[in-house]
C-alpha cells in the first residue's frame, strides 16, 4: 500500500513542487490545501499541526526576509506533531528550481554557467529566475515567463503555468538537493514521513 500525505502550501507553483517532492518519496499526495500566501498557511498552521496528530502532513513556506530558517521555525511551530514535517524554503521555493542546474538550463533554453550555483543565497530566487529567462534563446519562453513593459507586474502572462510544467514534468529533486541544503532536509524528513506511515499500513 502507499502512503498518503497531505499538504499546505502558499500557491500553486509550490502545489506542483510539492505534488512532485511526494511522488519522489514514493507516496501519494492526498489533500493540498493552498493557502494564497505565506500568512494564510501560517494562520492554518495550528489545525494543520493538529491534523498531524493522526496522519502524515508536509507544510512548507518560504524563508522570504526572515533571518534564520531555524529560529522562524521555533517560533511558527514550537511542538511540531508526530506526523508534521513543516520546511521553510530559503529564501523561496524557485530556489529549489534553480537547484537543478542542468535541467533548468534546457528547459529555459539557457547556458547553464548563466544558472546561480548557489541559488538558496540569492535575496529573491523568483526574480533570479525571472532574469534567467530573459537570457533564453527560445523566444516562446521570453514572452511566457518576462513581464511586458509598463505592465507593473514581476512575471510575464505565462510564468506561472511554465513553472508548474517545469516542476511537474522536467525539475529532478535529488539533483537539486545537491545545491539546495532546504530541500535536502525538506526530502528527508519527508522520506521518513513517508517510510513511517507505509510501515504503518503493512
Amino acid at each position: 500500500m502507499t502512503a498518503i500525505i497531505q499538504a499546505a502550501v502558499e500557491g500553486i507553483t509550490d502545489e506542483a513542487v510539492i505534488r512532485r517532492l511526494i511522488h519522489h518519496v514514493g507516496a501519494e499526495p492526498g489533500a493540498i490545501h493552498v493557502g494564497q500566501g505565506k500568512s494564510k498557511v501560517l494562520k492554518g498552521l495550528t489545525g494543520y499541526n493538529n491534523a498531524a496528530q493522526q496522519s502524515p502532513w508536509l507544510v512548507l513556506v518560504d524563508l522570504d526576509q526572515e533571518p534564520c530558517p531555524a529560529q522562524v521555525k521555533r517560533v511558527w511551530l514550537p511542538s511540531p506533531a508526530p506526523w508534521m514535517c513543516f520546511r521553510i524554503a530559503v529564501r523561496a521555493v524557485e530556489a529549489w528550481l534553480l537547484a537543478d542546474v542542468d535541467t533548468l538550463a534546457v528547459f529555459l533554453g539557457v547556458p547553464p554557467k548563466c544558472v546561480p550555483v548557489q541559488p538558496e543565497t540569492c535575496p529573491d530566487p523568483k526574480a533570479a529566475l525571472v532574469a534567467l529567462a530573459g537570457h533564453s534563446r527560445r523566444r516562446e519562453i521570453r514572452d511566457a515567463m518576462i513581464p511586458q513593459v509598463n505592465s507593473g507586474r514581476r512575471v510575464g502572462p505565462a510564468y506561472t503555468s511554465q513553472v508548474i510544467n517545469y516542476a511537474r514534468y522536467h525539475w529532478q529533486p535529488q539533483a537539486a538537493a545537491r545545491r539546495a541544503d532546504s530541500l535536502r532536509r525538506a526530502i528527508n524528513c519527508l522520506q521518513t514521513l513517508a517510510n513511517q506511515a507505509k510501515s504503518r499500513l503493512v
